[in-house]
């Protein structure tokens, strides 16, 4: 099973959850255990996990990086922006970053863009092999993102950011601005929860992994082994570390969490990865389970969940939660997966 095809089902436009859940953890819940498949909602999580298990959840924070402008001549642009790129030098006070652009004439580098509050972006580069350019955003790029920037919603979202996504779209853990998505099992999570879970005895480590627009990138190849996914910046903290070399059950909070783990093998330090783990692709997994949400058919998400649980149990879990009405992908319900061994 190397076709992108292999991994797809049905979903109804109506399923595809346009809006969060009223109250965080009011999300319903799907766990998915051997053959069993049980519907619950997310509050019943702090009983399905081991007493001893460690959660690790990914304290990335989204950043506003859709950005819109005009060029001098009037033409519109619109950025995504993604991450710092320190191999192309920017003017003085200002900082180079590397990004996503649309406009309607081919973009050169020394062209300018004007945004909402009239500070100017500077192209550095024209494009990419991979389609994306070096801009240079003045001052503090995180500032001037908060100040012009907007929440960059999935597409299969059909509306405009909102004031309300500035807080909702990001998790409770976020504090570590970098993401151009949301880790979107934490969206769940709220402090009542953690202190539950905690109560428990279950430990909470975070790790870093700064989702970039890979994520969402299809499959463009006829065997999944071809493709090459986007890397994407992780930190793993040595609390963290330490913590998983006791040997404790290990539960990802999403796949993202569960990709840092599995590129770090749970290794204090910094890095980047472009790991892609797809069923029978011989990978030993550290994690033992998995929260997760409903991802997009055909997506590298769903084939890593696929990996982790099994093609033919995820597949039917995933039929199921369309027969049930669950909310699907980002703002959707949630599922809880084990490693089966």
């Amino acid at each position: 099973m190397f076709r992108p095809a292999d991994f797809t089902f049905d979903v109804p436009p109506a399923l595809i959850a346009q809006e969060p859940a009223a109250v965080r953890d009011r999300s319903r819940l799907l766990h998915v255990q051997h053959d069993s498949l049980t519907d619950l909602q997310f509050t019943d999580i702090v009983e399905l996990l081991p007493r001893d298990a460690i959660l690790v959840v990914n304290d990335t924070r989204v950043i506003p990086a859709r950005v819109l402008g005009k060029k001098p001549t009037g033409g519109n642009v619109e950025l995504l922006v993604l991450e710092p790129e320190p191999a192309v030098s920017a003017p003085p006070g200002a900082a180079a970053w590397r990004a996503l652009a649309r406009a309607r004439r081919p973009i050169r580098a020394g062209q300018t863009m004007v945004v909402s509050d009239g500070t100017t972006i500077e192209f550095l580069t024209e494009r990419a092999e991979d389609g994306s350019i070096v801009v240079a955003l003045p001052g503090d790029p995180y500032a001037l993102l908060d100040r012009v920037g907007h929440i960059p919603l999935p597409r299969y979202i059909q509306r405009e950011d909102g004031a309300a996504d500035r807080e909702r779209y990001q998790t409770m853990f976020a504090t570590q601005p970098g993401a151009v998505a949301a880790p979107t099992a934490g969206l769940h999570m709220t402090p009542a929860i953690a202190e539950q879970l905690t109560a428990r005895g279950i430990a909470i480590a975070s790790v870093t992994l700064h989702v970039g627009y890979g994520t969402f990138e299809p499959i463009r190849v006829d065997d999944i082994r071809e493709h090459h996914m986007h890397r994407e910046r992780y930190v793993i903290p040595e609390a963290t570390a330490a913590l998983i070399a006791t040997g404790r059950p290990i539960v990802a909070l999403g796949t993202t969490a569960l990709r840092a783990l599995e590129a770090s093998r749970g290794i204090a330090g910094t890095g980047s990865t472009d790991l892609f783990i797809y069923p029978d692709a011989g990978h030993t997994f550290l994690v033992n389970h998995l929260i997760t949400n409903f991802h997009l058919p055909e997506s590298t998400l769903l084939m890593l969940v696929c990996a982790f649980a099994g093609t033919e149990r995820v597949l039917r879990a995933y039929r199921h939660a369309v027969a049930a009405q669950y909310r699907f992908f980002s703002y959707g319900d949630a599922m809880l997966v084990h490693r089966e061994v």
